[in-house]
């Protein structure tokens, strides 16, 4: 889980820290909630990160946000996300951190490998049990056959 220590640092795993500063925000006019303000007032707020560049990456920290942010990157190697979903700034903003920091961890958390499995023996016989059942019904449901 990531944490932040007071708006200068975000901290994420595998030892990733990022700060703020490396954080560019642009705003816009915004289509979300806010009513006649929507037109007036710049609350919609656009979050880069610049992934290819950032001096706080290692080489495999920024092999793995590449690979996994591939279909989000710009040409630029930028990750941009954009939030509208309140009416104000500010909370724009911290929405944006939020969803950033929420995309980083994700990525950067190893996944786990997957053990393959075998069914066990009970399901295996529920289920050959189940196929006999429904092969003797149909069965029962054929016209009876003459032997001449």
């Amino acid at each position: 889980m990531a944490t932040r220590d007071d708006d200068t640092d975000l901290r994420f795993p595998q030892g990733v820290v990022i700060p703020v500063d490396e954080l560019r925000f642009e705003t816009s006019r915004g289509g979300g909630p806010g009513g006649q303000n929507v037109n007036k007032v710049s609350t919609r707020v656009t979050l880069r990160f610049d992934v290819a560049g950032s001096p706080s990456l290692s080489d495999r920290a920024r092999e793995i946000l590449r690979e996994r942010f591939r279909s989000r990157l710009t040409n630029d190697g930028e990750l941009v996300l954009h939030s509208s979903e309140h009416r104000d700034q500010p909370r724009n903003r911290a929405a944006a951190i939020g969803r950033f920091v929420a995309l980083v961890t994700e990525a950067l958390t190893p996944r786990k490998k997957r053990r393959p499995t075998r069914p066990t023996r009970g399901s295996v016989e529920r289920r050959i049990q189940a196929r006999k059942r429904r092969s003797e019904l149909k069965r029962q449901r054929r016209p009876p056959r003459h032997d001449d």
